[in-house]
């Protein structure tokens, strides 16, 4: 994922997901990582220096959402208030009632979402 400050951006989806710095003495210092600590799934952040955050719902002209990010929680409203706590913001948009889309701090979207609730 592309940042202004990656470092910072791994804090946040560390502490989000309780998932660990990967080896941060041994990142390029334009770098920082996450994993699961399982070797299954891990996120890199990448400095880059002219960031232009996403707008979400995309809007004609205006910078698009590379991507975005999924996660499955087993209790929404419980998520969503642990999300804000640690710096998410609730998107004005909320398309399902299922599904909860926040920005992280560089204006990325994700979304937390609970299965058959």
């Amino acid at each position: 994922m592309d940042s202004p400050d990656p470092k910072a951006l791994a804090r946040f989806y560390s502490e989000l997901l309780g998932w660990p710095l990967w080896k941060p003495d041994e990142m390029d210092p334009g770098e920082a990582a996450i994993d699961t600590g399982e070797g299954v799934a891990g996120i890199t952040f990448h400095l880059k220096d002219d960031y232009v955050r996403p707008v979400w719902p995309n809007t004609p002209g205006e910078q698009q959402m590379m991507m975005h990010l999924d996660f499955e929680v087993s209790d929404l409203a419980e998520a969503t208030a642990y999300a804000l706590e640690h710096g998410a913001v609730l998107a004005d948009v909320q398309p399902q009632d299922d599904v909860r889309v926040f920005y992280d701090p560089d204006g990325h979207p994700f979304c937390l979402y609970a299965h058959g609730t």
